[in-house]
C-alpha cells in the first residue's frame, strides 16, 4: 500500500511549535500509526503557528526578528490533564493554553500574511494532536488508555521552526524563550 499520508505538505512550506517531549511516553505509539504529521518526522508538539513563512522567505531579518520576539517572552509550564476532540480528531489540552494563545497573537500580528491555520478556524485552540480521520470508537479507546496514565507536565523554553523538505519535517532553528 502506498503512504501518501505526507502529501498535505508541500516543500517548504515552514511552521513554528513547541516540542513536548514529555507527551511521548503516552502519544507516540498512537501518533506514529494515526496522526501524518508523526510519520512525517514531527515529533509530540504544540502548534504554535502553521503554516508560517515559505521557506523562501526565511530570511536574517526574520531569523532576527523571531529571536527577539520569543526571547521577550517568558518560559512556562503546561499540565496534560484531558483530552479533548475536533472532529475525527483527539488531542489533548494544554493547560494553562494562555502563553501559546500570546505567542500564536503575537507571531501572527507581525506576520498577518501567516495567520493562524491558514485563516481556516476563527478561534485559536492549542492543542496536542494524537489521532486524527479517525472514527470515534478509536478515539474512545485511545482516551480510555490516557485516562488512566495522565497527567504529566511539560517545561516550554523554546520554539522551533520546522520545514518540510518534500517527505519530511526537519528542524532548522530553535529559538529560546526568555526566562
Amino acid at each position: 500500500m502506498a503512504d501518501d499520508s505526507t502529501s498535505a505538505f508541500q516543500a517548504g512550506q515552514t511552521g513554528l511549535i513547541v516540542r513536548i517531549p514529555e507527551a511521548e511516553p503516552y502519544v507516540r505509539g498512537w501518533r506514529e500509526r494515526l496522526d501524518p504529521s508523526a510519520q512525517a518526522g514531527v515529533p509530540a508538539h504544540v502548534t504554535v503557528l502553521f503554516p508560517f513563512l515559505d521557506e523562501s522567505r526565511m530570511d536574517a531579518l526574520v531569523y532576527s526578528a523571531l529571536v527577539d520576539m520569543l526571547g521577550s517572552q517568558p518560559s512556562f509550564e503546561l499540565r496534560f490533564e484531558r483530552c479533548g476532540r475536533f472532529p475525527e480528531l483527539l488531542y489533548l489540552v494544554p493547560e494553562p493554553d494562555t502563553q501559546l494563545r500570546q505567542l500564536t497573537e503575537a507571531i501572527a500580528d507581525r506576520w498577518p500574511e501567516a495567520p493562524p491555520y491558514g485563516g481556516r478556524f476563527a478561534e485559536i485552540v492549542p492543542h496536542l494532536t494524537i489521532a486524527q480521520g479517525q472514527e470515534d470508537v478509536v478515539l474512545e479507546e485511545i482516551e480510555a488508555d490516557l485516562a488512566v496514565r495522565l497527567p504529566f507536565t511539560s517545561h516550554v523554553a523554546s520554539v522551533e521552526l520546522i520545514v518540510h523538505d518534500g517527505t519530511k519535517w526537519q528542524e532548522r532553528a530553535s529559538f529560546t524563550l526568555g526566562e
